[in-house]
């Protein structure tokens, strides 16, 4: 996990108690302990914790309590509960009460782990402040840029953040759809309800409407208790959609029934439960040409867009590039040891005229790199040109073993030169299965989507994404 968090751990076994604590502990994570319920829900309440990690048995008050009383003076506040497998019921319970989660003891390390993982990752999307056209490097998260395109950004996230209105952010990956989203969330009305964002594409069809709306014990292979899916979760807040243009077609048809009736059930269930969360969506793709060709709902699209928000690729902004450079040399310019960076003129010049296919994700990756290759001195021509290389020079290749390319990805943020390690090994992997996929399946999209267990509108958006489309490979590239 890049960033450590605080957590306040409310448990009065001590056998489990101190095996949380050294799990936790190893990760990074600072660990604040308390045996009893009213003792934790005061910590909670005034202290500054990432997350909480508690008990469902308590002395003092019990754990169903502590998440009720807690939700209530602290929304954003992520709570976990551990509970035994006789409890499920009442787990269910407090996650309606506002807990992010529920482990059922005895648990695996790594599942506990990645809970933590998403629970911190989701107080940080809720909490840490979005700075709108500051590149004072002030804000850890910073929408960045003076030009005519974005100051129209930046008006129309005031016009809308208040208005009780669905949203959709069209724009290139990289360009910072889920910073407009955190934006519009933190200047809204729903500012203090939770913020859930889901990322459409990274789920398996098979998962993801189970990781929506949640699913009832036995409602498919694997299911052995019940779970509240993301929509519950974000019941009176935000849930934040990315990539919705690779969403299945039968899943669109069951999201578009929520936003018309506001309830669901879950999948396997029932049961009608009503919520009421604002949808904030994004997508890279063509939605009126995926419409056409029947990959997506029309009425989903109208659904959504009641607001469209485009955002522009760094190409077509040059003029902000300056700032972006100076908001990121003063973002990463202390952790990496030079907290007075400076940049020569032709360096800013050459970035200022790169064609950046990967937007400002890709910028940054470079201004981080050539801050490394400096070390103490000012940014120069040469240092820019090398990380821009280095960008594209340890690719995996067929005839490497991959756990050599993980190695080599693993010694290079060892050593500082990424940050991203994980999103890069993922991605990689990634191309190479839908590779492999398309060239088995003899070019034939439908069948290797099958073998993958995705639908055919993933198997070729992924396919363009990594350049392995048929129709891309006569197209030059660009300048």
């Amino acid at each position: 996990m890049p960033d450590a968090a605080k957590i306040l751990l409310i448990e009065d076994d001590p056998g489990i108690r101190d095996t949380l604590r050294r799990v936790l502990t190893d990760e990074g994570h600072q660990v604040v302990v308390t045996e009893r319920g009213d003792d934790g829900l005061g910590r909670a309440s005034t202290g500054k914790f990432n997350l909480v990690i508690t008990d469902l048995r308590l002395p003092g008050l019990n754990g169903l309590e502590l998440v009720r009383l807690l939700h209530e003076v602290q929304p954003r506040l992520p709570i976990i509960l551990i509970t035994a497998y006789g409890t499920t019921e009442t787990a269910i319970e407090a996650t309606k009460f506002g807990a992010y989660d529920y482990l059922l003891k005895p648990f695996n390390v790594p599942d506990l782990l990645e809970i933590v993982r998403k629970a911190a990752d989701s107080n940080r999307l809720m909490s840490e402040p979005v700075s709108l056209g500051g590149g004072t490097g002030a804000a850890r998260d910073a929408l960045v840029g003076q030009s005519a395109a974005m100051q129209a950004i930046y008006k129309e996230i005031g016009r809308v953040a208040t208005k009780p209105v669905n949203v959709l952010i069209r724009g290139e990956t990289g360009t910072g759809k889920e910073l407009i989203a955190r934006a519009i969330y933190q200047h809204s009305d729903r500012a203090e309800a939770p913020f859930v964002a889901i990322n459409c594409a990274a789920i398996p069809e098979t998962l993801l409407e189970s990781e929506l709306f949640g699913h009832e014990r036995g409602a498919f292979t694997g299911a052995e208790e019940r779970r509240i899916g993301r929509f519950e979760q974000a019941n009176r807040g935000t849930i934040f959609l990315d990539e919705i243009g690779d969403m299945t077609f039968g899943t669109q048809v069951k999201l578009m029934r929520v936003l018309q009736e506001k309830c669901l059930q879950r999948l396997g269930g029932k049961e009608t439960i009503s919520v009421d969360v604002r949808v904030i969506a994004a997508t890279h793709r063509d939605l009126e040409t995926a419409i056409h060709q029947k990959q997506f709902r029309e009425d989903l699209y109208y659904r959504l867009s009641v607001v469209v928000i485009n955002l522009p690729p760094l190409r077509n902004r040059r003029d902000d590039i300056p700032d972006l450079v100076r908001y990121f040399l003063q973002k990463h310019g202390t952790e990496l040891g030079n907290p007075k960076p400076s940049i020569h003129s032709e360096a800013m010049a050459f970035l200022q005229g790169h064609h950046w296919p990967g937007n400002v994700r890709e910028l940054e990756n470079v201004v981080r790199k050539s801050l490394l290759l400096a070390q103490s001195y000012t940014i120069n021509l040469d240092h820019v040109r090398t990380a821009l290389n280095r960008a594209s020079e340890a690719l995996y290749s067929p005839a490497r073993a991959y756990g050599e390319y993980v190695d080599e990805v693993l010694d290079a943020a060892k050593r500082g030169e990424i940050s991203d390690a994980y999103a890069q090994l993922l991605e990689t992997a990634e191309k190479e299965v839908f590779g492999r996929a398309i060239q088995l399946a003899g070019g034939n999209q439908a069948k290797a989507a099958r073998w993958l267990g995705i639908s055919r509108v993933t198997m070729k958006a992924k396919l363009v994404q990594f350049g392995l489309h048929p129709s891309q490979e006569q197209e030059p590239e660009d300048e």
